[in-house]
């Protein structure tokens, strides 16, 4: 069985306030509209996912709530791991090679650069940068999730809300 796996950037956030905590920034109007196109994108191609793991950085984590709920995704399963914050290549491989196998369809909902470096990392393929909101999918035939390294993965597609037509 092939595994899939998504890994999105969260959605555009506002800048920093003065006071306020990165870990803090919530997503402006752009990335609101953005993060709900990239769910119904994701529902028109009738990609099921079976478990959703976001950063639990307001950003990711509303970024994932917005996917969620365009898909029909119970919003109470979304799973925040602390990891995806401030994650290097090496701590997201390590959460994929976590992953139950039983799981076919994984969304990953995090931040940048670790998102692109993984990508990368994974597919040999040059992305260069995973916009706000973009996404990668990436398939691995044939492996569990804990054979997943280097050069494993074939990027399937790269997608960002610039390039949806609705």
């Amino acid at each position: 069985m092939n595994k899939n796996l998504y890994l999105l950037r969260h959605a555009k956030a506002s800048e920093k306030l003065t006071d306020q905590q990165d870990f803090d920034r919530t997503l402006d109007s752009q990335g609101l509209q953005n993060a709900t196109r990239m769910g119904i994108n994701l529902l028109n191609k009738k990609v099921q996912i079976d478990i959703i793991i976001t950063s639990p950085a307001v950003r990711a984590l509303s970024t994932a709530s917005l996917v969620a709920e365009q898909i029909k995704y119970d919003t109470n399963r979304i799973h925040q791991n602390q990891e995806l914050y401030e994650a290097s290549t090496r701590s997201l491989l390590q959460v994929v090679n976590q992953l139950k196998d039983e799981w076919n369809t994984v969304l990953l909902v995090g931040h940048n650069p670790a998102h692109t470096y993984l990508a990368e990392y994974l597919t040999k393929s040059e992305i260069g940068n995973i916009t706000t909101c973009g996404l990668a999918h990436i398939v691995f035939k044939n492996l569990g999730w804990n054979e997943i390294s280097e050069g494993t993965g074939q990027l399937k597609s790269y997608e960002y809300p610039d390039l949806l037509n609705f």
